[in-house]
């Protein structure tokens, strides 16, 4: 009963006659702010670095890359994201990346490949993390699973990143049935599969999924999860029943942490306190 009087309330909020993201910040807890720090020559190459006001020890660095189907998103949008975490200790940095129809893939992999050695050259006591969401998640995913995308930024994912954390990511969306889609991957949308991508060698991954997600099916969560595992990489799941693509990002933020338990589990991946399982999630 708990449960469905969050989902309820959840439902509501996101019901209101402004965004929900606009609300979601309204109510995000402060931290401290740099804007626009520039990660590459391109003026969608900046991002914003979130950090605790009170600076705490092996703290690691989050790198958050939100979706938008690869065609829309701006960094100012998720500072709820970032303020959920650097309440628990973490610092966060958000950037932008370019998008269709002004590239193709894969300069936003390259996009997010260059944020992410900013990141890691900053030396955050707790390491270097990737978080995505939708889109985002595809990103970060990516970039765990073909080293070739750091390496030409100089970075080995297995080396310098701590973890990978994707929510609602699509990894395995063939074929193809949205012409937008087909020309953002052309010529070659295999090439641009995450589960085709996986060597085994990837750094340790936890996927999120809900099961009420029908714009990201949790078939593509299960398919790479499974895919990881029987090459000998390192992946955990965690299905969340009713939550649906957007709750499962909101559900970071404070006035929505009732409704799944996608902080508890993101933070307890990486070792934070306030961290650990999930009750209300399946594992895998």
């Amino acid at each position: 009963m708990r449960r469905r009087a969050w989902l309820a309330a959840g439902a509501g909020l996101l019901a209101t006659g402004c965004s929900p993201a606009a609300l979601l910040n309204r109510w995000a807890p402060e931290a401290a702010r740099q804007e626009g720090i520039a990660y590459g020559p391109d003026p969608r190459h900046r991002l914003d670095l979130y950090s605790p006001l009170a600076p705490r020890p092996a703290a690691p660095l989050v790198v958050f890359f939100y979706g938008g189907n690869w065609t829309d998103g701006e960094r100012a949008t998720y500072r709820f994201v970032a303020a959920s975490l650097v309440e628990a200790g973490c610092q966060v940095a958000i950037p932008d990346y370019r998008l269709f129809p002004a590239v193709r893939f894969p300069a936003f992999l390259q996009d997010c490949a260059r944020a992410t050695a900013w990141a890691c050259s900053q030396g955050a006591p707790g390491g270097t993390w990737l978080l995505g969401h939708s889109a985002g998640a595809y990103n970060a995913a990516m970039l765990a699973l073909q080293p070739d995308w750091l390496a030409a930024v100089g970075r080995q994912p297995r080396r310098d990143l701590a973890g990978v954390i994707g929510l609602a990511g699509p990894y395995d969306f063939l074929p193809l049935r949205d012409a937008e889609l087909e020309a953002i991957f052309a010529p070659d949308p295999a090439v641009a599969q995450p589960i085709n991508q996986v060597r085994g060698d990837n750094p340790p991954m936890l996927l999120l999924q809900g099961l009420a997600d029908e714009t990201v099916r949790p078939r593509n969560a299960a398919s790479l999860a499974a895919r990881i595992a029987a090459a000998g990489g390192p992946v955990q799941t965690r299905y969340y029943p009713d939550i649906g693509h957007a709750a499962i990002l909101g559900a970071l933020a404070g006035p929505l942490r009732g409704i799944a338990p996608v902080r508890r589990d993101v933070l307890g991946f990486m070792g934070m306190e306030g961290g650990g399982l999930g009750a209300t999630a399946a594992q895998g």
